[in-house]
């Protein structure tokens, strides 16, 4: 069974999580990993093109919009997407690749979601290299998330990691410095401080990540995908935890993470 697939009950349950489920604030969380389920099926056959982060984040949002309106059950609920936000950050501003806006009579809701995407063949068609660049991204990109919820800009955070490149997935070996930056397939870190300088022209480095992350890729087509969102290190999944639950968990059980089980994978 290929990396990071459910079972077909599981698959099919958390599909429909965000049809399903009686809380507003999971059905919108769990609709944005539907849409990346579809977006990642449809790039793998080729439906859908991506040459560079831009137009994944197009094509994703165009998904996510179409799926948004299903999660909608009651007069009280609704939710729409926003591209590029300019957000303060104290010391400078940012833009959020795409923020997702709920509201219910519950209260509100707003999910970052930060993406990136890289293929060995660049837009202009050269080779592209700067793949330690791109493992150190992937993290700063955590990051951010951690400090849009901390700052209150967001209730949630999550990203979304597309590539083309197998060895960020299944190296043959880690013997670089890029790899203090793992994104290894089952590769799990307890947060932390990261400081290592990449790339030729080593900028300086500080990533500070307070949550637990694990990366489970799976594979469509040429490409691999993963889904990340920061858990408190104190709400590691639990050992007898469904597949399912972990995935789309019911807010307020501890679970923060879109995490494929991977003990799937060998089953």
């Amino acid at each position: 069974m290929a990396w990071g697939k459910l079972d077909s009950v599981g698959y099919s349950a958390g599909m429909h999580a965000f049809i399903t489920d009686t809380s507003f604030d999971s059905r919108l969380r769990s609709t944005i990993s539907a849409a990346w389920a579809v977006f990642a099926r449809k790039v793998g056959s080729t439906l859908i093109p991506i040459n560079k982060e831009a137009s994944m984040q197009l094509q994703y949002a165009f998904v996510l919009k179409q799926l948004l309106p299903m999660a909608l059950q009651h007069p009280d609920e609704r939710a729409e997407i926003e591209l590029e936000p300019g957000v303060n950050m104290g010391a400078g501003s940012n833009n959020i690749d795409i923020l997702v806006h709920g509201a219910s009579s519950s209260g509100e809701m707003k999910i970052a979601i930060e993406l990136k995407c890289y293929r060995k063949i660049a837009a202009s068609g050269d080779k592209r290299g700067a793949h330690d660049i791109f493992m150190k991204d992937v993290y700063e990109d955590l990051q951010v998330l951690e400090q849009y919820v901390a700052q209150g800009i967001a209730t949630r955070g999550v990203a979304l990691v597309m590539h083309d490149h197998k060895l960020f997935v299944n190296p043959r070996v880690k013997g670089g410095k890029c790899w203090t930056y793992d994104t290894s397939n089952g590769h799990t870190f307890q947060g932390g401080h990261f400081t290592v300088q990449v790339g030729s022209r080593k900028k300086p480095v500080d990533i500070q990540l307070a949550r637990s992350y694990t990366f489970n890729w799976e594979k469509f087509g040429q490409f691999w995908f993963c889904e990340l969102e920061g858990r408190c290190p104190q709400e590691l999944p639990r050992p007898h935890m469904s597949s399912v639950e972990r995935r789309y968990p019911i807010p307020g059980n501890g679970n923060f993470g879109a995490i494929a089980a991977a003990d799937q994978a060998g089953s």
